[in-house]
């Protein structure tokens, strides 16, 4: 949407691009850097997915249906940002998979605060974890810092709670980064919460109108809460949780890590502690903990992140492999990949040839169904399903 509040006129066909079968954001960006417009990246998808091994076609959403979304999503009050669109949150464009299309109920402004902080914890949080939680955000919203979390019951919407707690037009606001569609209120407990959001702050996803949020789209959530703030706070999370995630995506993007110390003795604090015990994150107690390294960190953030991050350096070069490479390429690939995540910086090192090679070939296997590019900048192979 521009500036005026129109529409962009691309965006029908950029946002049935996003919507195709198996092309996630670091695909659908390449696709955009290798064709001229999305209407002809459309075009050239049979192609490339069948050069990825894919048999039968892929299932691309026919232009009534975009248009519903679209419509269905303004109808809500809310609007769709593309990658390519002027109020695209800045921190989040920074990512090497940040997501192509986002769509938002708020104020956009507040998905480009200058200074924002992620809080993210324990679903079954305590009592104390809960109120240290909403304590520090509405400390952060005073001090004129954006809270960023991910509406769900426990920690996350404590700290949304305590941002939205002044009245005062110089404190910072809140957004509720969301797995599901904008018409959908997850956890239902929370859809006053989620309203106060949409009226006061904002709520923003990725996923189309009517998602029901499962365990598969959290991860790409959680990169969100990641990638629109300068350092995320974790409060209260167990030894794999999805709190960690986070906390990994955070370290990943050169994003301030903090967390909160907690009882050796609740298992509800070992994913935290263990954060600090390893010296990834930096302790915090008060918000006085987190306010230098923001500064730090907004330096950091405006600088190409490290790793992954090249490969996107490299993609405005064109490759260099020629078509025999890319043959080259596309036999090792497949046997360099299994279920276990692999970074895209290791295959590039052991594939031994251009970045923009080994992106065009994970395209292809993308678009077949044979791989899946996961936040961070990790592939794994995934299981055949036999539509391939």
């Amino acid at each position: 949407m521009n500036d005026d509040g129109r529409l962009n006129p691309d965006l029908p066909a950029l946002l049935r691009l996003a919507r195709t079968e198996n092309v996630g954001p670091v695909t659908w960006r390449r696709l955009m850097h290798d064709h001229p417009s999305a209407e002809e990246a459309l075009a050239a998808l049979p192609e490339r997915a069948r050069r990825g091994g894919r048999k039968g076609p892929l299932r691309i959403p026919e232009p009534t249906e975009i248009e519903r979304e679209i419509e269905g999503v303004l109808s809500l009050g809310g609007r769709i940002i593309t990658l390519f669109d002027p109020d695209y949150p800045p921190l989040l464009a920074e990512l090497p998979d940040s997501p192509p299309i986002l769509s938002m109920l708020g104020n956009p402004a507040c998905l480009s605060a200058q200074r924002s902080v992620g809080i993210v914890g324990a679903r079954n949080a305590s009592a104390a974890g809960m109120r240290f939680a909403e304590s520090l955000a509405t400390e952060l919203s005073h001090a004129g810092i954006t809270v960023i979390s991910g509406l769900a019951r426990g920690i996350d919407a404590a700290a949304h709670r305590g941002a939205l707690h002044g009245e005062f037009p110089e404190w910072g606001s809140s957004v509720a980064a969301i797995a599901g569609g904008l018409d959908v209120v997850y956890p239902a407990e929370n859809a006053a919460l989620q309203a106060l959001l949409a009226e006061k702050g904002a709520v923003v996803t990725e996923a189309p109108l009517g998602t029901q949020p499962q365990a598969r789209h959290f991860p790409r959530r959680n990169r969100l809460i990641a990638g629109l703030s300068l350092g995320t706070v974790v409060v209260e999370a167990a030894m794999n949780s999805g709190s960690l995630i986070t906390a990994q995506l955070a370290d990943r993007y050169s994003r301030a890590l903090f967390a909160v110390p907690g009882s050796p003795l609740d298992p509800r604090c070992r994913g935290s502690n263990d954060l600090l015990r390893s010296r990834n994150a930096h302790l915090v107690e008060t918000i006085e903990d987190i306010l230098p390294y923001l500064r730090h960190s907004h330096a950091a953030a405006e600088q190409m992140l490290p790793g992954f991050a090249e490969a996107q350096e490299e993609w405005g070069t064109p490759s260099m492999t020629g078509d025999a490479g890319l043959d080259r390429v596309r036999r090792m690939i497949p046997s360099l990949i299994s279920f276990t995540p692999v970074p895209v910086d290791d295959l590039v090192r052991r594939c031994q040839v251009s970045v923009s090679a080994v992106l065009t070939v994970l395209t292809e296997l993308e678009l077949a169904g044979r791989v899946e590019m996961l936040p961070g900048g990790a592939v794994v192979q995934l299981m055949p399903d036999g539509t391939g």
